[in-house]
């Protein structure tokens, strides 16, 4: 029996509904809730990326700062206009697109992002807030796949959760938002160092992967009415495609006839994350008035 697709993109359509609303009570009392998105150099996918962020912000209503800066952008020049941004009262979020050209610290980038801008939640502060649980941004792509199951109805509490992959992204904050009492999951974290990971997975009730290897996840791998979900999003070439690529997750279709609940790529979890970026930077704006007040 085929498993039930978790239809991220309806998911998130709802939200950006919900936001657009928000942004309209936000514009009657004078702000518009802007953000601002900062892309060095020309990569293909980033500015794929950047483009969808930027006609989302315009259906929501609200304003983007688009700064495309060269590929030879020193990082003092950037650290400068972040500076610049953070003082802005204007710009309510700010969001510098990865990857950025190797001669930039990233991590200096993002530690120099105003908190309270910082709708990505990378920053340290906000990190460490999510982690001990405090009010504060909820990062958009962990905070997506929880929406995905609270939606479906699957029971998390007590349920044995596998996420493969660690990154400071996904994996991580991951990790630390099913571990809240409000959740009540038991999570395992694989990575590169696992031995044997298919052990893991195969106990797995909720199986969540970010690895970003295409398609590594086989049906073999993964339990009999298993719930799946693909954070991964990858490119692969493909002579047959118009583009000369296919995108693909990073577990295999098949499984979708073995698990209860799987996401598609795309359609799944991506949608979630834009939403829940919009999400970010309204609630950004509306605390920002708070604060006024």
């Amino acid at each position: 029996m085929a498993a039930i697709i978790m239809d991220g993109k309806t998911l998130g359509l709802k939200i950006r509904e919900r936001v657009k609303e928000k942004v309209l009570t936000l514009k009657e009392k004078g702000i518009i809730p802007c953000l601002a998105v900062v892309l060095v150099g020309e990569n293909p996918a980033s500015v794929s990326y950047v483009n969808s962020k930027e006609k989302a912000l315009a259906e929501a209503g609200m304003e983007s700062r688009d700064l495309r800066l060269p590929e030879s952008t020193t990082e003092d020049q950037l650290l400068s206009i972040i500076s610049d941004l953070n003082k802005d009262k204007n710009v309510h979020g700010i969001l510098v697109q990865s990857p950025v050209p190797n001669h930039i610290d990233e991590e200096k980038i993002i530690f120099s992002i105003a908190p309270e801008k910082d709708v990505d939640c990378f920053h340290p502060l906000s990190v460490g807030n999510m982690v001990l649980d405090r009010e504060g941004f909820l990062p958009c792509t962990p905070h997506g796949v929880l929406l995905l199951l609270r939606e479906y109805n699957i029971p998390v509490s007590g349920a044995n959760v596998v996420i493969i992959g660690r990154s400071n992204i996904v994996g991580k904050p991951l990790a630390n938002l099913l571990i809240r009492r409000e959740y009540n999951a038991t999570v395992t974290l694989c990575h590169t160092g696992t031995k044997d990971i298919a052990h893991h997975t195969l106990q797995a009730d909720i199986l969540i992967v970010a690895a970003g290897k295409p398609e590594f996840v086989k049906s073999n791998m993964i339990k009999e009415g298993s719930v799946v979900i693909d954070v991964g999003i990858n490119r692969v070439p493909d002579s047959s495609a118009k583009k000369g690529y296919r995108v693909c997750g990073d577990v295999d279709p098949e499984v979708s006839e073995k698990a209860a609940f799987f996401t598609p790529v795309p359609g799944g979890v991506g949608p979630m994350t834009i939403a829940l970026l919009l999400q970010n930077v309204a609630e950004a704006a509306a605390a920002i008035m708070t604060v006024k007040k």
